[in-house]
Formats: structure tokens, sequence, C-alpha cells
């Protein structure tokens, strides 16, 4: 059985073979779908609306402007009409060995085999994965919902509690075949912004580093927000895409910078943080200066403010 909003994930899992639920469950009546601003001056986004009603809010747009340009560069239109909240943080990776069902794949069935570990893997992780999976998480919503600290809250047969969505992804460990730390028995119903991290809404950038002019998966993706005194940084969060199996917290980098001067020096000081335990494969291992130059590109944009 496979819950479903608006099914653009799990049709493609279908599609190419990787994935064939018996039964689809239709979620969208059972959560209330209107965006709302919350009492700490937050926004609440329902799992149930769409990434277009979600990047095109006026709360949206005018609190948390990094969300809604992630939203803008992860995908077409047209699929923004229809992907979901919560199926946006749902999302399999996007390894081909993950859809090929003729490719080895922990994660699909596991105990055989990663076919990217010593294969072809130019897109695959250089941060946090392990000899069970090299898998990068696909999402450029949740980048963004990382750096701005979101709460993903769930309900389950013992009640609901909340989820800090840098604590809701996994790391593969032995275990890949979880992608999240939530219940078989739980269910997505909202994302809390807080209101707190609207400080970063007047200097927050998200930017990717694309292999051509598409929506497929990316190499690197940077979502940074700063809070500025001045030109003095007083706080700062930074999280990469496309580096790891989950949206990757660069915490050294922003230890590295809280209450620094924001300038170019001082960025690539913390690019070189940011990766300093990098692992890169065979065919990846230009994702590492690549994530350096965008993490300085992505922060020099944000001291610039946001656009």
């Amino acid at each position: 059985m496979k819950l479903i909003a608006g099914g653009t994930n799990p049709a493609g899992l279908v599609k190419e073979n990787s994935k064939r639920p018996t039964r689809l469950v239709d979620t969208t009546r059972l959560v209330p779908g209107v965006i709302s601003i919350s009492r700490d001056g937050g926004v609440r986004l329902p799992a149930v609306a769409t990434n277009a009603a979600t990047a095109n809010h006026p709360l949206v747009q005018a609190r948390f402007p990094l969300l809604a340009r992630a939203i803008f560069e992860g995908a077409s239109a047209a699929l923004r009409n229809v992907a979901t909240n919560g199926g946006s943080l749902m999302q399999r990776p996007r390894c081909h060995c993950f859809y090929d069902a003729h490719e080895p794949c922990n994660k699909r069935d596991p105990g055989s085999g990663c076919g990217a570990l010593n294969g072809f893997n130019h897109t695959h992780a250089i941060l946090g994965a392990s000899d069970q999976c090299v898998g990068t998480h696909p999402s450029d919503m949740c980048v963004a919902l990382a750096a701005l600290d979101a709460v993903v809250e769930v309900e389950g047969t013992n009640g609901t509690r909340n989820i800090p969505i840098r604590n809701f992804h996994r790391l593969p460990g032995s275990t890949p075949q979880r992608d999240t730390n939530l219940g078989r028995d739980e269910l997505v119903v909202a994302i809390a912004l807080p209101g707190r991290s609207a400080v970063f809404a007047a200097h927050s950038c998200y930017l990717k580093a694309r292999d051509r002019a598409s929506f497929e998966a990316d190499p690197v993706s940077v979502a940074a927000a700063l809070a500025l005194d001045g030109d003095r940084i007083r706080r700062v969060r930074i999280c990469l895409g496309g580096v790891a199996h989950k949206p990757w917290p660069a915490q050294e980098a922003e230890s590295v910078l809280t209450g620094a001067l924001a300038t170019e020096e001082n960025f690539r000081i913390a690019a070189e943080a940011a990766v300093r335990q990098a692992q890169p494969r065979k065919h990846n291992a230009f994702k590492v200066e690549l994530a350096k130059t965008t993490i300085v590109r992505a922060l020099s944009a944000a001291a610039a403010g946001t656009n």
C-alpha cells in the first residue's frame, strides 16, 4: 500500500517498475489544506498544499522567500501545480540503480548491493554515505526547509509529534531502505516554519549548479540565509543539496561565520569547512570544488540582499 497526494514521485517509480504497490490511497481529503500564519509569526504549510500554492503564497514570499525560490528552482510549473509539500518531503532518490530493477540496490532490495558504489556515481553523495548506499536526496524544497529550521508535524496511532526537519531524513548507514524517521503508522500532516527564521527574509539565496538548463537532479545546490548587523553576521544557516542522502546542514561552516564579517574571504573559509569531511567517489570528485564555489556564490548573493 502506498499513500499519495499528488503522486508525482510514486507514478515515476511505478512507470520504471521500481515499485509495484498493491493499493494507492489518496490522502488529499484527510487533512486541511489552508496555508496560515502561526502564533509566533511563522507559517504552517499543510502537507496536501501544492508546491505552486506554497511558493506563490504572499506569507511565504514575504517571510520565507528562500523557500519560494527553492520551489521555483526545483520543478517545472506543471509539476509544481500537482506535487504536494508532503510528497516533497517523502521523495525517493533519483539514483539510476534505484529506478532500474535490473541493477542491484540496497534501498530497493536490501542486501542486493549498491550498483553505484563502484559503478557510475557522477551524481552521488560525497558526504554522509555508507558502503550500503551513495544515493542523494533530490528535493530542493527540503534543502530550503532545513536551512529555515522547519518542523514536520506528523500523526499516527499514538497521537501527534513534531520532528525537526534536520532529524526527519536519515543517512543510509546499514539501513538504506529507510529514508526518514517517520513511523510506519505515521502520516505527515503539515510543515511549520518558525517565526524566528523570518529574520532571514532580507538576506537569503537558493542557488543550483546545473549540468544543463533542466529540472533534473543537479550536482549541487545551496540554501544560504543570513541575519546581519551591518556587515557582521549575527545568524547564519547553510544547507547543501545533491551531496548527501539527506539535505546536508553545513554546521561547521555556520560556526565559522557566526559573528564574523560578511566578506568573500570568510565565505571561502566557511566553504572549505563545509566539505572538509567529504569522501568523493570515482566519478563525483568534482562535487567538492563545485560545492565550495556554489557556497561562496550563494553567501555573496545572500549578503547583497534577497532579490
